[in-house]
């Protein structure tokens, strides 16, 4: 795929969420440890060097629809692809249901401006995950509208944004892109150590001229960071 010279390699992003089956913490303890293991190893074995970044998640008793969530970061589709498949052929992940899955790319924003605080930008074609305890999660679709705009009502709309974002630097964004990958037109993750200065971006957000030209920005997903161990052990 060609890109600008001087460009960071874009990434392959996907949020993986999965609802498990309450029949597998039905199963003899000793076919449950087994699993737990067989998991955890297929998991791990694809975050050595060269493959996957992933981020473990657990949503236990925060959603109904979803328990774990998968942040994976690569260059391929066939390695999502085929660690899902790896991750579907265990014991566990026979109790594994893909509940959501997000796809998207990394892209340099149209609307960076020169001067934005450590953290706040928009994503530059590498991302640089997993400093913070939480994440949430959104599909984003803007309206058909957004896009006649000429690029400077846009931009004068998206300063806005920007300038309400700064407001609260202990929330780093991550927007991708999903064009033609995906249904959304965006995936938005947010992170934070601090849930309540996330709620009140959103609330500030809502007010903004830009929030006028959104079609849809749920499900919102709200995720706790774990080693792979501890996530699979949030499971029963």
């Amino acid at each position: 795929m060609s890109q600008p010279t001087g460009e960071p390699r874009r990434q392959v992003v996907n949020f993986i969420m999965y609802k498990l089956d309450p029949a597998w913490r039905l199963l003899p303890e000793d076919q449950k440890q087994h699993d737990r293991e067989e998991l955890c190893h297929v998991i791990t074995s694809w975050t050595q060097p060269g493959r996957i970044l992933i981020l473990p998640y657990s949503t236990v008793g925060l959603r109904a629809d979803t328990d774990i969530m998968l942040w994976r970061i690569c260059y391929q589709l066939e390695d999502l692809q085929q660690m899902s498949t790896e991750i579907s052929q265990t014991g566990l992940g026979r109790y594994l249901r893909t509940s959501h899955s997000f796809l998207s790319m990394t892209k340099r924003s149209t609307y960076i401006i020169e001067h934005v605080h450590e953290g706040q930008a928009d994503s530059r074609g590498q991302l640089t995950p997993g400093k913070f305890k939480y994440i949430f999660i959104y599909p984003f679709v803007k309206t058909r509208e957004w896009y006649l705009l000429n690029l400077p009502t846009r931009q004068g709309m998206m300063n806005e944004h920007i300038t309400v974002g700064h407001k609260y630097p202990r929330v780093k964004l991550n927007t991708t892109y999903s064009f033609g990958l995906d249904d959304q037109d965006f995936v938005v993750a947010f992170e934070s150590d601090h849930p309540e200065d996330f709620v009140d971006l959103v609330m500030e957000l809502r007010e903004t001229d830009g929030s006028k030209y959104t079609v849809r920005d749920t499900p919102i997903f709200t995720c706790v960071l774990k080693s792979v161990h501890d996530l699979i052990e949030t499971l029963g």
